[in-house]
């Protein structure tokens, strides 16, 4: 595997993090500011820089690029993959009248079968339903196969997201990347470092996403009443405040963040389904426990590899971010040190990260984790 590394904050020039060579028909990841990754200029500059057919572009909350995490910029990994081998489907959750669940069955379906190891998903972040997109995904899935991934981020706006493959970035893309060939080993964990507080209570009405009551009270009441003065910051706020969910007969909970809230009919809009009967709590958290959330992730994506990473995707919360603000690099230096310090690391803050849960096959739905996905050759 050949990697090279770049970034570009704002109008400064390009940034290498090893020696600029000329790659064999790489796979190059490019996570950006949405800002930038709409102006016409920016994506010239890219593709001037990087000549090369697979291009993958998301949006982000916040750019991962080896031990830094930047804003307002650009980063670029392109990967020359020496004995596997990978292919990328995209669509449009809009050809789907928003059904993520149909779009996630639709590029599963177009993914070639033979020799696959891996998806990685790259999703729009502001209104896919992640936990849909992902049950159509792992319909007739071969259990082999694992996913991981992530939702595009758009900072603390959660105004749009944006993403494409080969094409300029635009609204609504889903794309899928395919990992091929017997040699390549892949692991993964997720993690968060969230602590749960208050009264357990029972969502008592929900439809897929969307939270009306908890208890038989209207959701967002309740929770405008927890958060107190922080209420008055909502949306925001509730970054900082996640929900807990446990879905009935399942025991591993997972954490939900609201993305968006309705004072009309005081509903709450999370990043993934919230089952009716789901045990739900609040959540809080500290910089040093989020901290932790990462090593202890980091730790379980290295425990049972045969080989050393030779490349490491990071997908961590935009709520996390903001908790950790100037210290938000503590979480990649965690990882780092358990990884290993020569390890390449990309990646982005998300408005959702996807993985199985620790010691399971199954893809799940996660916010407010640090989700790592490390492969070898």
């Amino acid at each position: 595997m050949k990697i090279i590394q770049a970034s570009k904050i704002g109008t400064q020039n390009w940034k290498y993090f090893q020696e600029k060579i000329i790659l064999n028909n790489p796979l190059v990841l490019v996570f950006g500011n949405r800002y930038l990754l709409e102006k016409e200029e920016v994506i010239k500059g890219i593709r001037e820089e990087f000549p090369y057919e697979h291009i993958v572009f998301g949006s982000t909350a916040g750019e991962i690029l080896c031990c830094n995490v930047n804003d307002n910029s650009i980063s670029v990994t392109a990967i020359e993959l020496e004995k596997s081998s990978f292919v990328v489907e995209r669509d449009n959750i809009l050809n789907y009248d928003k059904n993520a669940n149909a779009l996630g069955e639709a590029l599963y379906k177009k993914i070639p079968k033979d020799n696959l190891k891996h998806l990685f998903v790259l999703s729009e972040g502001s209104f896919v339903n992640g936990s849909s997109l992902i049950n159509g995904l792992e319909k007739g899935i071969d259990s082999l196969v694992s996913i991981t991934g992530g939702m595009c981020g758009d900072d603390a706006r959660f105004e749009k997201t944006v993403a494409s493959y080969k094409e300029d970035p635009k609204e609504g893309e889903v794309l899928l990347i395919g990992f091929y060939g017997e040699s390549l080993e892949v692991s993964y964990a997720s993690f968060g470092g969230w602590i749960p507080f208050g009264p357990e209570r029972v969502i008592t009405k929900a439809e897929a996403n969307v939270l009306y009551e908890i208890d038989g009270q209207p959701a967002l009441d309740l929770y405008k009443k927890y958060l107190g003065d922080k209420a008055k910051e909502l949306p925001q706020a509730s970054l900082l405040y996640p929900l807990n969910v446990t879905p009935e007969g399942k025991s591993a909970p997972v954490v939900r963040t609201i993305l968006k809230i309705n004072n009309d009919d005081h509903s709450m809009t999370l990043a993934g389904d919230v089952p009716v009967n789901s045990k739900v709590q609040l959540m809080m958290a500290s910089v040093d426990g989020i901290a932790g959330g990462a090593q202890v992730a980091a730790e379980f994506a290295m425990k049972d590899r045969v080989n050393a990473p030779e490349l490491a995707i990071l997908v961590s919360c935009i709520g996390r971010k903001l908790v950790m603000d100037q210290r938000v690099e503590e979480e990649i230096e965690e990882v780092r040190d358990a990884i290993g310090s020569k390890v390449p690391m990309t990646g982005f803050y998300s408005y959702g990260e996807m993985a199985p849960f620790n010691g399971s096959t199954a893809c799940q739905l996660h916010n407010q984790t640090m989700t790592l996905t490390l492969i070898s050759e």
